[in-house]
């Protein structure tokens, strides 16, 4: 009786672990979009440095729920070590994007209001596809390890079903 006790609570957890992970996923797409939305928008408007700089704070508030959102997804896992690591790699690829805005506030004060809006975000925009890059590479190699990890456990289960 306590080993059907145990399964179910490890199927509890297991749930719940999935619906904590679907949902730090939707927070971190949500704060992928203010990134997005924050760069996107200067660079097809760019006339002056003082029309972008409300764009740095909506850059810095993406950077902040994408990097909460890796966190929480990366907290007491029971998954295996490798993809841990995968999901650490998220993580600093959120660090990538807060560098980026740190560069943002930098240049716009060291450059000052005469600069090209252009110069102030350059560092930015390199930080930033840096860090999609680690994202995008981090969600190829968690995508394939659950996969293999899936289909590992369903030869499992197979087997011992005969």
């Amino acid at each position: 009786m306590s080993k059907k006790n145990t399964g179910n609570i490890n199927n509890t957890d297991t749930a719940k672990r999935k619906k904590m992970m679907r949902l730090a996923e939707n927070i971190a797409a949500l704060g992928m979009l203010f990134i997005c939305v924050s760069l996107m928008i200067p660079l097809f408007g760019m006339t002056s440095v003082e029309a972008i700089a409300p764009f740095k704070w909506i850059y810095s508030t993406g950077t902040l729920i994408y990097i909460y959102a890796r966190v929480a997804s990366s907290m007491k896992s029971n998954e295996p070590m490798r993809l841990r690591r995968l999901r650490r790699m998220e993580f600093w690829a959120g660090v990538c994007f807060m560098v980026g805005a740190a560069f943002w506030f930098y240049q716009e004060q060291h450059l000052g209001p005469y600069a090209g809006p252009l110069a102030v975000i350059k560092n930015t925009i390199l930080f930033t596809l840096a860090g999609a890059m680690v994202q995008i590479i981090a969600s190829w190699l968690i995508y394939s390890r659950e996969k293999k990890l899936d289909t590992q456990s369903d030869k499992n289960e197979h087997l011992a079903g005969h």
